[in-house]
């Protein structure tokens, strides 16, 4: 394991303990400081080095973990899962691999890994990172390992090695006063279905796949779990709508879904990987938020924003409000979303922060430039701090690591909180440095603090949906990330990316 402390630059070389410091261009007026996480050390022929990607992260009393694929492999997922832990509330880091997962790390079996999800159970005192173990030749499977300091990991304990999994999440009850708390819930989907599993024992073992009572299908769900022990999991639905289903039982079963809204959205230019997956968010009083990119709010649908829509039930939503990030009136495109809200906050008064990437420009055909940004609200979304641009520009088509579904930074991306501060963590790439690439796992080297009332004042109260809104390409082609099964109707199944 190697160890960071904070950085007043961006680190830039491959072999961290000879570290030098560059300036990282962004757009807004004064430069955020960045500390990185973590680094390809890997060495393997299918990957392409010096690349980290797909960040997810959660935060329980001064601990922040944060989790990511390392050496991404054209084909899908990493050489391995990375981490990188503060327990000082983001002062320093130290960071990892999880070992048995894959033959390149620690007597693994599989060949790659992806989807990292990070969860803590506080009645085992257990920290969980779910991942995605891709095998060339059999299953996949949706895998947990497990450790007690967010420092040490075990090996793998499998939530499910049958099917062919995708996009895995996993969350925690963690309220003592829940009946159910110490349950541990696992997410994914198989083909589409989407399944749960539910874990008892601080994720050593984990119970069978259960389907919801509608059979629902969908991808990216993002589980949460309310003061009451009652489970909420937003998730993209194959029909055009944000779904949602719940479990009051500590998952014993599964409600069919309910629809939050459509999800219209406009296709980055630049061939960059976005999935238009969900973000979701809970408050200390067990209301749900959830954000995805969306351009129903842009005539014509050129340009995606970042919406949301919350609620207390899980069964009824709110209509969908547009963050303020950027006038309607702008040609800025904002896509791949991590949120997360401050413990302890909740009402009127929960603190908010988004991740996001974006292009200044939508149009920009096949010279992209990508940036990292963050915007905070301190009520509820009432109102909302300027953006702050976090870094870029990032060349798309020569810095970032290529896909069988177009260059990557991330499906994800995800927000870490310490002392009250917020702390993004997203990939940024820099300049190949010859053969390698120069992207890693990077977060805000102080945090960031709330702004005062005087500062949040951009708000979208007043901003009108565009009727009929539709998105400018077609329907979801595949049921699963890795393109092996195709929707009956929508891709002739031989035509894979």
């Amino acid at each position: 394991m190697s160890t960071y402390s904070h950085s007043v630059c961006v680190r830039a070389s491959v072999i961290l303990i000879f570290a030098v410091c560059v300036v990282l261009t962004v757009a807004a007026p004064a430069q955020v400081s960045l500390t990185q996480l973590s680094v390809d050390t890997f060495t393997d022929q299918p990957s392409q080095h010096a690349t980290e990607v797909e960040p997810g992260a959660f935060s329980y009393g001064s601990t922040i973990v944060t989790a990511f694929q390392v050496a991404r492999i054209f084909s899908g997922g990493g050489a391995d899962i990375g981490f990188a832990t503060s327990t000082n509330a983001g002062v320093s880091w130290t960071n990892g691999y999880l070992p048995g997962i894959t033959i390149y790390q620690g007597n693994g079996t599989y060949d790659a890994a992806s989807d990292a999800a990070v969860a803590y159970d506080a009645m085992h005192g257990v920290w969980l990172i779910s991942t995605l173990p891709i095998s060339n030749v059999n299953s996949n499977a949706v895998a947990v390992n497990r450790s007690t300091d967010g420092l040490n990991w075990s090996g793998p304990h499998m939530v499910t090695t049958s099917g062919n999994p995708d996009k895995n999440w996993i969350v925690c009850d963690n309220t003592a006063t829940s009946k159910y708390y110490g349950h541990c819930y696992s997410e994914w989907d198989d083909g589409g279905q989407i399944l749960m599993s539910t874990s008892t024992d601080g994720g050593v073992t984990w119970g069978p796949a259960k389907t919801t009572a509608g059979n629902d299908s969908g991808i990216g769900g993002v589980p949460v779990v309310q003061p009451s022990g009652k489970v909420i999991v937003p998730i993209a639905g194959f029909s055009g709508f944000m779904i949602a289903f719940n479990s009051t039982n500590g998952g014993q079963s599964w409600t069919k879904a309910v629809n939050i809204a459509t999800y219209p959205s406009h296709a980055e230019d630049g061939g960059i990987r976005s999935a238009g997956l969900p973000s979701s968010a809970i408050d200390a009083k067990g209301k749900v938020y959830v954000a995805w990119s969306d351009c129903r709010f842009r005539n014509p649908c050129a340009e995606n924003d970042i919406v949301y829509s919350t609620s207390a039930t899980g069964t009824s939503w709110t209509k969908v409000k547009r963050i303020p990030i950027d006038p309607i009136s702008s040609t800025v495109d904002h896509f791949i979303t991590g949120m997360a809200i401050a413990p302890g906050t909740k009402g009127a008064t929960a603190k908010i922060t988004l991740a996001y990437y974006y292009y200044p420009v939508s149009a920009c055909g096949n010279s992209c430039k990508l940036y990292a940004g963050v915007i905070q609200s301190a009520n509820a979304g009432t109102t909302w701090s300027p953006a702050q641009s976090l870094a870029g520009p990032m060349n798309v088509e020569q810095w970032l690591p290529n896909t069988f579904s177009g260059y990557m930074v991330a499906d994800y991306i995800s927000v870490g909180y310490g002392n009250g501060k917020a702390y993004p963590v997203f990939a940024v790439a820099q300049a190949k440095n010859g053969s390698l690439f120069q992207q890693a796992i990077y977060t805000t080297a102080t945090g960031l603090a709330e702004a005062g009332p005087e500062v949040e004042q951009l708000s979208s109260e007043g901003d009108v949906p565009v009727p009929n809104a539709h998105s400018d390409h077609g329907p979801m082609e595949f049921y699963d990330q890795e393109h092996r099964f195709p929707i009956p109707g929508r891709r002739p199944p031989d035509n894979r990316d």
